[in-house]
């Protein structure tokens, strides 16, 4: 899952610098589950379901006190709240009347927690699991801490939902993708942790088995919280969060074929096919730019200016026009979107295709509802000027403008950067903090 804000995530932001953005791929945990069981990892008997009835079936064939989990790609699930009556995404039922009726008070509603949007994420899925007599709850992770150019494993004996305010009771062990868990491990973790040697026998298994999963399926986070100790003496995983670099899909194509993405990735994953950088921001300000550097120093001065961007868009040097149409599609239905900066520097991607595109954009929509401060500058960047101002389209890519004056108004053409960047922030609502 990319939506938790898990300690191992929170390691990887302090002790491993990000060179380069990637995205990850997301699982949901009942996927987690079936993923831990396949490389023999201990966990409770699970189901995926999507109705009430299938809540109440599948608590009649557990025959006993079972879990209720919201499927979404958020942690805090535990401490969040459904708006249909409040209660969270995590709920314990004795009997099959009682998951019905919770079932029916979670699916198709709105859960926040301290992970998701204000509004919450719409869950259509629950994972049922029989309910586990809890002695102890552990948090086991492995990820990967760059700054040593070092796999980490990441213990603490205060899991569950108590673990990110016990950051000082976690241990960092680094280990070896050749090596693996070794004595030593072994040995620190049973003298810190106080485990017995019966305990260290299921322990090691475990860590084994982590490791083995962690480096055939390409992780680069894997993460038990909680693993527990049943009252009977048992370990076994409750939950689980993966992260897998994308560059691994061709290697893992059957993990990847599992991927779940929240309501605000879609656009983010469209775009990537396409061969275009998204990332959703939290403004008001739709931009549209070709490099990673003009796109951060883009966002940089509308931020300056006191604006505030709704997202990064990157189209690149490779950008086609069907590209750029899809750019405008996805900022034209983000109701967030109150102003747009097409901010072009042409080099390989050239100024009049841009404006070509900007063209056919305001012929779709009918005009542009919002303002719209267009900068081209480099390749071809006077002949692109002169289209967008005169919205005159030349060579075989005619298409007919029939849009309204009101529309074309709010198209504003300024070649100075810092400029059109006031300008944008001038023409759109500000964004209340």
């Amino acid at each position: 899952m990319i939506a938790w804000r898990s300690i191992a995530r929170t390691f990887q932001r302090h002790y491993a610098p990000l060179k380069a953005q990637v995205r990850q791929l997301s699982l949901l945990e009942s996927h987690s589950h079936k993923l831990l069981q396949e490389f023999k990892l201990p966990v409770p008997p699970g189901f995926l379901v999507t109705t009430p009835e299938q809540a109440k079936h599948v608590v009649s064939v557990i025959n006993g006190p079972s879990v209720i989990k919201a499927q979404v790609l958020a942690g805090g699930r535990g401490k969040g709240k459904f708006n249909s009556d409040g209660q969270s995404g995590v709920r314990h039922v004795e009997s099959p009347t009682e998951a019905f009726k919770n079932a029916a008070n979670m699916l198709g509603y709105y859960l926040t927690t301290a992970q998701t949007p204000a509004d919450g994420l719409c869950v259509d899925k629950l994972y049922i699991v029989k309910a586990i007599s809890i002695a102890q709850e552990f948090y086991f992770a492995m990820t990967f801490d760059r700054q040593q150019a070092s796999p980490v494993l990441l213990i603490s004996a205060a899991g569950g939902t108590n673990i990110e305010s016990n950051i000082d009771k976690l241990h960092k062990l680094r280990f070896g993708l050749s090596t693996g868990i070794t004595d030593e491990i072994d040995e620190y973790l049973q003298a810190e942790l106080g485990f017995s040697d019966s305990e260290m026998g299921d322990i090691h298994q475990i860590l084994v088995q982590m490791f083995k999963l962690f480096k055939e399926k390409d992780a680069t986070l894997l993460e038990l919280n909680p693993l527990v100790r049943t009252e009977d003496g048992e370990f076994v995983c409750l939950d689980a969060k993966f992260g897998f670099d994308n560059a691994a899909s061709y290697r893992q194509p059957g993990l990847f074929a599992m991927e779940e993405r929240a309501p605000e990735q879609e656009e983010e994953h469209r775009l990537a096919e396409l061969g275009l950088n998204y990332v959703r921001l939290e403004g008001n300000i739709g931009n549209i730019v070709n490099g990673a550097g003009l796109a951060m120093a883009t966002n940089d001065l509308i931020s300056l200016y006191g604006g505030k961007c709704a997202n990064f868009l990157d189209v690149g040097g490779a950008a086609t026009k069907e590209a750029l149409a899809k750019a405008f599609e996805v900022l034209k239905n983000d109701e967030r979107v109150k102003g747009i900066l097409i901010n072009i520097y042409g080099g390989i991607v050239r100024c009049d295709m841009i404006a070509e595109a900007i063209i056919a954009a305001a012929a779709e929509m009918g005009g542009f509802k919002c303002p719209v401060v267009v900068r081209l500058q480099g390749t071809n960047s006077e002949k692109g000027l002169e289209l967008v101002s005169n919205l005159f389209v030349v060579e075989s890519w005619l298409i007919p403008l029939q849009v309204e004056r009101s529309g074309l108004d709010n198209l504003i053409v300024e070649a100075e950067f810092e400029k059109a960047a006031q300008l944008i922030v001038e023409q759109t609502p500000r964004v209340e903090s």
